[in-house]
């Protein structure tokens, strides 16, 4: 008897597992087999997870199929393969797919509960509150703080011309997001420009820490959040949490202290913190955490992404100089049509806006984005029906190259943005910043400050490829962000 019972105590698990990885065969759906313990997120350590879910894309897709299933670990993950398809789930069917299903963690880890990785009721609240920093009349004001650290970006970038032949362009470009961000949204002067050691750039870095274990730890949130809360685990390392959390105590209490008004993102955080005094019900007020969550997440979403985004695009144009002098002879025609950098007249270069969307197209920096399934939801025209809790992927870098869409998608080209080009292919076809009510609050403010970054350093300088740099690029895979391996090394010479 007990011989039996140790048996079925051992078949059991292997049972599971393969009904587990059943679950698409069951419904009919067109799937890769999965293999435990990691389902399809396999070789992640010699891949890139933008070129895993390319292959996955390409070898799921075919006419007028709406999804295909995929396992991240044991758990399924519908991949979405047809653009109509991505619409419903990002616009249309909204109310069925509202949250990310990102991991975070109030209690342990209170900078992970933000705008981003936030659900319900609460990201609906917060998204509200939050949506005025990010008008274009905020936009306006904040211009000229961003322009002030463009000219010192330009500046401490001429200096290092002068010293060395090849600069790793990647992270003076990080240095520069670093500190718009930084005084933006703390009002502090970071001067990372002038110090790659300043700690503002030293916790930046931090908080996107990379490797194998790092992305397994992120997808095993992803996948099993209550396990992971049950275990506390944390995403931020302790020390770069107690920073942020710190600086933005700081910030507050001196604010408060001296009646500091900035009209920046700060501010708007710290009447959401305090409330309406004239209100009795103050139940909406966000507490000190919360507050904090948000400052951290629009510091390391908008120094990444947009560092990222300027990356890609400066080795494009470096790789490239007939784009590159149609890009700066653009800048220099509008300069002159407007008279100086104002708000107006970087909104006016529009091909160095091309250059920066076709770079966003081929280097998407969030290749993959993800909705859970709030409640069980039949896809249209098909008999499938995707139970709550499943979560559906949109392969963004897929999308972005898929030759149906964008032919030899491989070449960097900026006319594909042209209206005329852009006016003849499906919406869906560009969604680096996602779509619909939960698409990136900050699109604004990070294509300003790319613009801004890039009108000022095509004006000064011409970029060719250094020694270090291949043809094509290799892409690091150890990056949650899109990065390339081994930094960006360029020429830079004075024009």
């Amino acid at each position: 008897m007990w011989i039996y019972f140790v048996l079925a105590a051992a078949l059991l698990p292997v049972y599971w597992f393969r009904d587990r990885y059943a679950y698409w065969q069951k419904r009919g759906v067109p799937h890769l087999p999965g293999r435990f313990p990691f389902g399809n997120l396999q070789n992640l350590n010699s891949q890139h997870l933008s070129a895993l879910a390319k292959r996955q894309y390409e070898q799921l897709k075919s006419p007028g199929r709406k999804l295909g299933g995929i396992f991240f670990f044991i758990n399924p993950v519908a991949m979405a393969l047809e653009l109509d398809f991505v619409r419903d789930v990002l616009i249309k069917d909204f109310q069925y797919f509202h949250d990310r299903g990102l991991y975070y963690n109030e209690k342990d880890d209170p900078l992970t509960a933000h705008l981003l990785s936030l659900e319900g009721a609460k990201w609906k609240y917060l998204r509200s509150k939050l949506t005025p920093t990010f008008t274009s009349g905020k936009m306006k004001m904040m211009f000229p703080t961003v322009t002030a650290v463009a000219e010192r970006f330009q500046q401490s970038l001429g200096a290092e011309a002068g010293k060395m032949q090849e600069i790793e362009i990647k992270d003076f470009l990080a240095r520069y997001t670093t500190d718009v961000i930084g005084t933006c949204a703390f009002g502090l002067e970071c001067n990372s420009l002038q110090d790659p050691q300043a700690k503002f750039r030293v916790m930046g870095r931090k908080a996107f820490p990379q490797g194998l274990l790092t992305l397994l730890k992120i997808f095993f949130g992803l996948m099993f959040r209550d396990v992971a809360r049950w275990f506390g685990m944390r995403v931020l390392n302790k020390d770069v949490s107690d920073f942020f959390m710190g600086a933005v105590r700081d910030t507050i209490e001196y604010r408060e202290t001296n009646n500091v008004r900035r009209n920046d993102f700060m501010d708007l955080l710290i009447e959401l913190k305090n409330g309406d005094p004239s209100q009795e019900d103050q139940s909406d007020r966000l507490t000190f955490n919360q507050t904090a969550a948000q400052a951290f997440l629009f510091f390391a979403a908008g120094f990444e992404t947009s560092s990222t985004v300027m990356t890609f695009c400066l080795f494009e144009l470096a790789n490239n100089q007939t784009l590159q002098d149609k890009a700066r002879q653009n800048v220099i025609d509008v300069l002159k049509k407007h008279g100086s950098m104002t708000y107006e007249a970087v909104h006016d270069m529009k091909y160095l806006e091309n250059c920066i969307h076709e770079s966003l197209r081929k280097y998407p920096p969030i290749v993959n984005v993800f909705r859970n399934v709030t409640k069980p939801y039949k896809v249209a025209d098909t008999d499938i029906v995707l139970d709550k809790r499943c979560q559906v992927m949109i392969p963004v870098h897929a999308i972005h190259h898929d030759p149906a869409y964008y032919p030899d998608p491989e070449r960097f080209d900026p006319d594909r943005f042209e209206p005329e080009q852009t006016a003849l292919r499906h919406p869906m076809t560009f969604i680096p910043f996602g779509d619909g009510p939960r698409s990136c609050i900050g699109l604004r403010f990070g294509m300003m400050q790319a613009r801004i970054g890039m009108a000022h350093l095509l004006l000064k300088f011409r970029f060719r490829l250094g020694a270090r740099v291949s043809v094509p690029l290799e892409i690091d895979p150890s990056s949650l962000v899109l990065s390339p391996k081994g930094g960006m090394w360029l020429n830079v010479e004075k024009i």
